[in-house]
C-alpha cells in the first residue's frame, strides 16, 4: 500500500488536479463512466490533498467544475440527438448502461434524479443524457446539476482525504495495514461479481 500511496503522490500536482477535472468531466459526455468512474481521480485528488501537495478546496472546485461540465455536455447531447445518441452507443456500453431506470427515474423525480443519481456510477453516465433526450428543461437540470456536482464532489474530496489519514493510522497503531487492503479489494471483488449476477439476471428476467 505504502508503495501505491508513494506513486500517487509523487505525480506531480498539476497532473492530479488536470486526472480531477477531466475524468468527471468524460463521464457523461462520453459515456467513459460506464467503464472508468469519474470519482476515482477525485478519490485519488483527496488523497494527495492529505499529503500536502494539493489544497483540499482546490480538488473539490475541480471536481465540481468536471463533473458539471460533462454532465452539461451529456445533456446538450442527449437534447440535440436524442434517444439515438444512446442507440448509437457501442454494445459494451449499452449492456452497462440501465437506460429505463434512467428514465424512470427522470420521469418520477425530474431534477431530483440528477442530483440522485449521480451518487451511482452508471447513472451519473447516462442521466444526463437521457435528461436532454426527454425534454427536462435546462434551468432545472442546471440547477440540480450544480448543487449536485457540488456535493457530490466535496463529499468524495473528503473520503479520501480521511481515507489517507484513516489508514496511516491504523498503519501506524494496528499494524494492519496489507491486512485492511487485502480486506478491501476483496469486498470490491465480491460486490463487483455480485451486481454482475443481479445485472445478468436482471437481462434474462427483462428479455
Amino acid at each position: 500500500m505504502d508503495r501505491v500511496v508513494a506513486v500517487v503522490t509523487g505525480l506531480p500536482p498539476v497532473l492530479v488536479l488536470a486526472l480531477v477535472f477531466v475524468l468527471p468531466a468524460l463521464e457523461s459526455s462520453t459515456l467513459l463512466g460506464l467503464f472508468v468512474p469519474g470519482e476515482t481521480a477525485i478519490l485519488i485528488g483527496g488523497l494527495v490533498a492529505h499529503t500536502g501537495e494539493l489544497p483540499l478546496w482546490a480538488v473539490v472546485i475541480a471536481g465540481t467544475a468536471g463533473a458539471c461540465l460533462g454532465d452539461q455536455v451529456g445533456y446538450a447531447l442527449g437534447r440535440r440527438y436524442g434517444p439515438g445518441m444512446l442507440a448509437r452507443a457501442s454494445g459494451s456500453a449499452r449492456r452497462r448502461a440501465d437506460i429505463r431506470l434512467a428514465r424512470r427515474l427522470i420521469a418520477r423525480r425530474g431534477a431530483w434524479a440528477v442530483m440522485v443519481g449521480r451518487w451511482v456510477a452508471v447513472l451519473r453516465a447516462v442521466v444526463p443524457m437521457v435528461a436532454g433526450a426527454g425534454g427536462m428543461p435546462w434551468p432545472p437540470f442546471l440547477r440540480a446539476n450544480l448543487a449536485g456536482g457540488l456535493v457530490w464532489a466535496t463529499t468524495v474530496a473528503l473520503l479520501g482525504y480521511l481515507g489517507a489519514a484513516s489508514y496511516h493510522r491504523l498503519e501506524r497503531e494496528l499494524g494492519i495495514g496489507e491486512w485492511a487492503l487485502l480486506a478491501v479489494i476483496a469486498a470490491g471483488v465480491v460486490l463487483h461479481l455480485w451486481r454482475r449476477h443481479r445485472q445478468v439476471r436482471q437481462g434474462r428476467a427483462d428479455r
